[in-house]
């Protein structure tokens, strides 16, 4: 591939990231960093990234339009790419995990490829372009790095398992003490977002994001709102600039202990300014999270962590 960059005309950014990187004085500089990192393909160091990790998060919308993030696992190469514009899957979706109902061919996809153990990270947007009984093909819309901050290392080591093997599935509309210990004591979590208008061209699509910080990082102010701090980061604000135009979001909690799954969707908004911010030390602004539902799977994920 002798190609580097963004190659189209267009900003490798839509509305809703510009707006807010205007807000922070960094539109200019972002434009001109974003041709430079954005690909509208794998770069080869990203291919042969996506070969060796042995899980990956996933963001998906459902029917209704809301966001959902996921996780997918398999033994190592279960990712390749035949090609710099594609990768294929070879893996299906967990027990109980949203993607086995909004996994379509047409849909927009966002994926997170990520090592929490060497703390290094890649994002890819595209479209799911093609079903199997082993998995699925992306098409890739855009390709970039991420910086390892805030990532809490860990080990893995995974462990057999069957995705047909049912787990214990337990929904809610508003969290319960078991929800409530497992976000509090969570260092790491998943955020997925999505704006879908074909108006944005190839920034149009669904992406997920990491969220990490210290344990207990995320504030449960009742049962159905969390407050998260937002650190200075790579101001891309691809998660922001999508709630700034779409304010619904799907969280993904993971137990690394037990191997449980906490799947929540509802709507977001973003406080720029305010008294409240200077409760997060270090934080620049807050996410706040309003619960519409979710479900806890128990044991669902086949992964052995240790710090």
């Amino acid at each position: 591939m002798s190609q580097s960059g963004w190659t189209s005309l267009e900003s490798p950014f839509h509305q809703g990231e510009r707006v807010i990187q205007e807000r922070l004085g960094a539109r200019e500089k972002m434009d001109k960093f974003g041709r430079r990192v954005i690909r509208e393909y794998m770069p080869e160091q990203h291919r042969q990234f996506y070969a060796q990790l042995s899980y990956l998060l996933v963001g998906t919308v459902d029917t209704s339009g809301n966001p959902w993030a996921s996780i997918l696992v398999g033994e190592t190469g279960f990712l390749f790419s035949p090609d710099e514009y594609t990768l294929q899957v070879q893996s299906n979706p967990l027990f109980g995990d949203p993607l086995n109902d909004n996994l379509e061919e047409g849909i927009d996809i966002g994926l997170l490829g990520i090592e929490l153990h060497s703390r290094r990270r890649n994002r890819m947007n595209g479209v799911v372009t093609k079903l199997n009984p082993r998995g699925f093909t992306i098409q890739v819309r855009q390709s970039f790095g991420n910086c390892p901050k805030y990532i809490q290392p860990r080990q893995f080591e995974l462990l057999d398992f069957d995705t047909n093997t049912p787990k214990p599935i337990y929904p809610f509309s508003k969290f319960l003490e078991k929800e409530k210990v497992m976000i509090s004591n969570a260092d790491t979590f998943f955020i997925a977002t999505a704006y879908q208008n074909p108006s944005a061209g190839k920034t149009s699509g669904v992406d997920v994001s990491h969220r990490g910080g210290k344990t207990g990082f995320v504030k449960i102010n009742d049962e159905k709102i969390l407050t998260i701090p937002d650190f200075a980061g790579n101001c891309h604000f691809n998660t922001f600039g999508n709630i700034e135009l779409n304010p619904r979001a799907g969280l993904l909690f993971i137990n690394f202990d037990k191997g449980s799954l906490l799947y929540l969707t509802g709507n977001a908004e973003v406080i720029w300014e305010g008294d409240e911010i200077k409760q997060y030390e270090g934080a620049e602004r807050l996410l706040r999270f309003s619960l519409n539902h979710g479900y806890r799977v128990e044991g669902s994920l086949p992964i052995k962590y240790s710090v």
